[in-house]
């Protein structure tokens, strides 16, 4: 066997010399570890962003609905004579003005009549993740009549993110439905 050179350990020290060298170098570290980390960081804080934004329309769409099943639950939507689902719908959408349009085009009423408070078993208009407004009707009812008002608000989602999480439909990409619920019985009004 021959013996190594000395040229030859000379430039295998350079090489490892210099593979340290560039392990050691911490310029770009900086940069790399951002790179690597953004793009989960900005995902899940757009994720918590619109989370908190669902949760906002839905706040404000429990609190719309109940102001309106109040004015059926009294009679004063009955007695005015415009018990119609467009009047109960402006009723709902005035709590809702800082949606704007908005909320006309993306919410739906149900109201019926009910038997009893227990096991009502509404129809779900959400089937199949497609919104069907065949299964809604406007049924105000009379005096001491059990009523199920129930909101259905489309919310389009920013991005596919939540999807599923959230009670969605498979329209435009992703379009969240958010619900709101009062079931009541009517006062004896006159």
């Amino acid at each position: 066997m021959m013996p190594k050179s000395p040229v030859w350990f000379a430039a295998a020290k350079r090489r490892a010399h210099g593979a340290t060298r560039l392990i050691a170098d911490q310029r770009g570290a900086v940069a790399v570890e951002f790179a690597m980390v953004a793009l989960p960081f900005f995902f899940m804080l757009f994720a918590i962003f619109e989370l908190a934004l669902y949760f906002v329309v839905a706040s404000t769409l429990e609190n719309a609905t109940g102001n309106a099943a109040r004015m059926i639950r009294t009679g004063e939507l009955q007695m005015s004579g415009q018990a119609t689902a467009a009047a109960f719908k402006d009723q709902v959408c005035s709590s809702l003005s800082w949606l704007g349009s908005s909320c006309q085009n993306n919410l739906t009423v149900d109201v019926r009549k009910l038997t009893q408070f227990t096991n009502p078993n509404p129809p779900n208009p959400l089937q199949n993740g497609t919104f069907n407004n065949t299964q809604v009707t406007f049924v105000p009812g009379v005096p001491q009549d059990i009523i199920l008002v129930r909101t259905f608000f489309k919310w389009k989602l920013l991005t596919n993110a939540l999807v599923g999480s959230l009670q969605a439909t498979s329209e435009n990409g992703g379009t969240a439905i958010i619900t709101s619920t009062a079931i009541f019985r009517n006062e004896p009004y006159s």
